[in-house]
């Protein structure tokens, strides 16, 4: 497995703004909504995050491209694979595609650190974490 379908939604009128087409801020919050999901396959829940380890992952960067414009009625599906991990990051990549031509709408790199929710700093990826992340490792043309 390299890639986790992490979020899936029908675009709705109120996430279009007035130009016609879904918003910039629903772009990112289904992204924000795959990491959720991702980390939750990771061992990382939202229960564990309120009372267990009181880890979860926290951006700190983003690129992103906007490739083609999602309309009200549109079908999305976030792609989710990690392109790096080191001993705090993990660097996600998410294709937000459109459901009836799989075209890609938006392709957005996320760098995130493991944030500690207490002290609010890095601190290590959990091994366990680490060893449930390697599955959406993306493999490099050597397949590495």
């Amino acid at each position: 497995m390299t890639a986790m379908i992490s979020f899936r939604s029908v675009v709705d009128p109120s996430d279009c703004d007035f130009l016609g087409h879904m918003n910039v801020s629903k772009y990112f919050a289904a992204c924000s909504d795959g990491v959720f999901a991702i980390q939750a396959e990771m061992g990382l829940t939202a229960s564990d995050m309120r009372s267990g380890r009181k880890l979860s992952f926290a951006v700190v960067h983003a690129e992103s491209d906007f490739r083609s414009e999602l309309s009200s009625g549109d079908a999305i599906r976030l792609e989710t694979s990690i392109v790096a991990m080191g001993t705090k990051s993990i660097t996600f990549r998410h294709h937000l595609i459109r459901s009836e031509d799989d075209a890609i709408a938006f392709e957005t790199l996320f760098k995130c650190v493991m944030l500690n929710l207490e002290t609010r700093r890095a601190t290590d990826i959990p091994d366990d974490v680490r060893q449930r992340a390697s599955a959406w490792l993306e493999k490099d043309a050597d397949g590495a």
